[in-house]
């Protein structure tokens, strides 16, 4: 089987069979196009063709280019996925990736806010939205949404209203991996929600001629809204807060995740909240709530 036509099919396969996401799909496609570029460059253009001397210079060449350690590691496992998939199929005989390593990607801290930048925040787009402009009502109830339920932006912009249950203060939202899970909001989000659906929601529906169907958030233009404006968002908000760090809306996700720890919420329960398969990477926040209790001793304590 020709290179190019395996990893359609393994992409498919990741679609349709394994329910990734839209964006897992696209990083996927887009690492094993490269392979596939790189591939033909070393002469070889079949599935069979693809050997572990072969894999480890593509990502040696990758590291020559300046790629990080983040995208080596993503593109390691790009590879790893579409070798063991072919060897599963036989459409090959071995798994040529079984022992590629990658450097492991260096660890960051992710941004997060304090609850005083959070509280301005929202104050801050709470007064917008108590003009009744329709996108700052939509704004502020995705930002509350976002800070209260730990989503991530995929998970938020696929809401249907079926989803929202304003009387117990849930969502039902598709994670990962069409994983379902029911995740819990507060009365400030709730009350942000029914001041969007009710007022935000039918003037950017009736803007747009109707046609979002049941999505919660609507664009401008009256369709699903869409997760660069929720970015773009993010970041006009976060630019104006100090800080280091990315400045988008995943910084919303490290934050609440970060302060239900701080206040006392079990790992387990917070992993469960925010959709992760492995405690591993929720542990991350303990990190981060350490961090913090440091940095507060060293400034606050006489003998630090």
């Amino acid at each position: 089987m020709q290179l190019e036509q395996a990893v359609d099919a393994f992409v498919r396969y990741l679609a349709t069979e394994r329910g990734f996401s839209e964006n897992t799909v696209r990083g996927y496609r887009s690492d094993l196009a490269a392979l596939i570029v790189f591939a033909e460059s070393q002469g070889v253009a079949d599935a069979g063709g693809i050997g572990l001397e072969l894999l480890r210079d593509w990502l040696w060449q990758g590291s020559q280019h300046g790629l990080s350690k983040a995208t080596l590691a993503r593109r390691s496992a790009s590879a790893r996925g579409l070798s063991s998939w072919l060897a599963r199929t036989d459409t090959t005989t071995t798994d040529a990736a079984a022992r590629l390593r990658a450097p492991r990607p260096d660890r960051h801290l992710p941004r997060v806010l304090t609850r005083p930048q959070v509280d301005a925040m929202l104050e801050s787009l709470w007064h917008r939205a108590s003009t009744g402009d329709a996108g700052a009502l939509r704004d502020l109830a995705v930002v509350e949404l976002l800070y209260a339920s730990a989503l991530r932006v995929s998970e938020l912009v696929g809401l249907d209203l079926g989803d929202v249950d304003l009387g117990r203060l849930t969502v039902r939202v598709m994670g990962k991996g069409s994983k379902q899970r029911v995740v819990p909001f507060g009365v400030p989000a709730r009350d942000a929600l029914v001041a969007y659906l009710s007022d935000g929601r039918p003037a950017l529906l009736a803007a747009g001629g109707g046609t979002a169907g049941s999505a919660v958030f609507l664009g401008a233009r009256g369709g699903r809204l869409g997760v660069r404006t929720v970015y773009s968002l993010a970041s006009r908000l976060l630019e104006e807060i100090p800080g280091g760090g990315p400045a988008g809306p995943h910084a919303l996700r490290h934050t609440a995740a970060t302060h239900l720890l701080d206040g006392g919420a079990d790992l387990r329960a917070v992993q469960e909240m925010l959709g992760h398969a492995s405690l591993g990477t929720t542990q991350i926040y303990t990190h981060v709530s350490t961090e913090r209790l440091r940095q507060s001793y060293r400034s606050a304590h006489p003998r630090a």
